[in-house]
């Protein structure tokens, strides 16, 4: 046997050992996966009047109108998910799908679940919002109101998969999102008006698809281009262990290993969001971070990105769901001098945690404001001393020269920093801000915190913990209507 038939055979044996290693871990982590809560009706199937982009003909685009006969005829079947208190589990007063229950979004003047629009007296111009994975057009609510009060007609869209159920998101692909994405930019155009602006603004998912679509629009010269992007911690980088999230398909077909399909198994008690995760969302939204990615790079390859409008971002400096770094290093350090900012939340210098801290909060931003080098303005929300006022720190594009301005706000007591989730929620948010518990009964999340004893409550130690609404909206909201007062000069 020569030396190359024997290399061949001493390969193909490792690379099975390593096929079979693969396929057991998959089958011990099904096995493991029966361990995980019970599944309820809403984990199981997902409503059938659900839009997925092979429904439409060649060539045929979707309409505004067609969505919306598709989301009156979607809405209609969750009837059939509902539960009466009494026969099901004791918490299921607070279940958003319980009759008559505490959370249901019945309860609200508007269901937010669904698309909705904001039409002022006068339009000046108009605006998309698109929501984030697991959320529904409820998240960026506030935000809307923002530029409805500007004279925006506002059209907050709700992705396929979303505000439903949670198994909504087990079959769901980007691809579907993308072509509701496409089809909002129509409607808002058209509305808008030629001469009058278009913005798109983008939270979490909802970034990378605005990132995406103008990518896609500069490259294809197909759509309208908006004039500016606001976004809030925009997904375009995500940790590596979503690539592999679809591989349970190896074994969630069996009805046995059903809870294989699911990261998350919990109580679905927030009205207007899930709180269980199916790992297809997060094989999506992999490969959606990767498409805005390779979106922006394409720009940058064919010496376009010149065209690329102005790009105002929010961000927490510490992140569980995006890397901040990502935001800076694959999107901003790759833009013109167009006029866009990053705008980073600091962490709350006045709490004396230093050395508790798991990761490292200056990661992502480390270095920015002395390079001198950024071709955007970038600002950071931080604390002035050692105090818990607010002092904001600014850099020109190409300066090093810091401009700083007290704003008038101050940490909450017992804050250690922002969140992923918190950016787009004002401290009077009806379910994710502070105050006290709503008139309707509904929870209030922003005040969901609770010290006794672990594994009591059915929420986890991270629901309870994690901070839900922003202290610094006002800020948000005059950097906003800045950029819109910007952009009519």
């Amino acid at each position: 046997m020569t030396l190359i038939s024997r290399s061949v055979r001493w390969l193909v044996k490792k690379l099975i050992t390593a096929k079979v290693l693969i396929l057991l871990l998959l089958l011990l982590g099904a096995f493991l996966s029966i361990r995980k809560a019970a599944l309820a009706p809403w984990h199981h199937e997902g409503p059938r009047e659900e839009f997925h982009i092979q429904s439409l003909g060649k060539g045929e685009d979707l309409t505004f109108k067609q969505y919306l006969d598709l989301e009156e005829g979607l809405f209609a079947q969750l009837d059939r998910y509902a539960v009466d208190p009494e026969e099901a589990h004791e918490h299921s007063r607070f279940s958003r799908y319980a009759r008559n229950g505490q959370n249901t979004p019945e309860r609200f003047s508007r269901n937010w679940n669904r698309t909705f629009e904001l039409i002022p007296e006068n339009i000046r111009g108009g605006i998309l919002l698109l929501h984030g994975l697991s959320d529904s057009p409820y998240s960026l609510r506030s935000i809307g109101e923002i530029f409805y009060k500007n004279g925006f007609y506002v059209l907050g869209v709700r992705l396929p998969g979303h505000g439903t159920v949670p198994a909504g998101l087990l079959d769901v692909s980007w691809e579907d999102w993308y072509e509701v994405v496409r089809m909002g930019t129509r409607h808002v155009a058209e509305r808008a008006g030629a001469s009058g602006p278009f913005y798109i603004c983008g939270y979490s998912a909802g970034g990378a698809l605005a990132l995406k679509y103008t990518a896609d629009a500069l490259t294809t010269k197909q759509g309208r281009l908006p004039d500016r992007l606001v976004l809030f911690s925009p997904a375009v980088g995500i940790t590596g262990l979503a690539r592999v999230s679809n591989s349970h398909k190896t074994f969630s077909w069996i009805p046995a290993f059903e809870k294989n399909r699911w990261l998350d198994i919990k109580p679905e008690i927030e009205p207007f969001k899930y709180t269980s995760f199916p790992k297809n969302g997060g094989a999506q939204m992999w490969d959606l971070s990767l498409a805005a990615q390779e979106g922006i790079a394409g720009l940058k390859q064919q010496g376009r990105l010149n065209e690329f409008p102005p790009v105002l971002t929010f961000q927490s400096v510490v992140d569980a769901t995006t890397l901040v770094a990502d935001v800076v290093q694959k999107l901003y350090d790759k833009l013109p001098a167009n006029g866009s900012e990053l705008v980073a939340f600091d962490l709350n210098r006045s709490v004396n945690l230093q050395g508790l801290f798991a990761v490292d909060p200056d990661e992502g931003i480390r270095g920015l404001q002395e390079s001198g080098d950024l071709a955007y303005r970038f600002t950071v929300v931080t604390n002035m001393g050692k105090s818990r006022t607010i002092l904001v720190k600014t850099t020109a594009p190409f300066s090093r020269t810091l401009e700083e301005t007290p704003v008038g706000l101050q940490w909450p007591v017992g804050v250690y920093s922002l969140s992923h989730v918190a950016l787009t929620f004002p401290p009077d948010d009806p379910l994710y801000g502070t105050g006290p518990v709503q008139p309707t009964g509904t929870l209030r999340f922003g005040n969901l915190y609770a010290k006794g004893e672990r594994g009591v409550l059915l929420l986890s130690d991270g629901d309870l913990i994690r901070m839900r609404y922003n202290p610094f909206f006002a800020y948000v909201k005059e950097r906003i209507e800045g950029w819109i007062e910007d952009s009519n000069r």
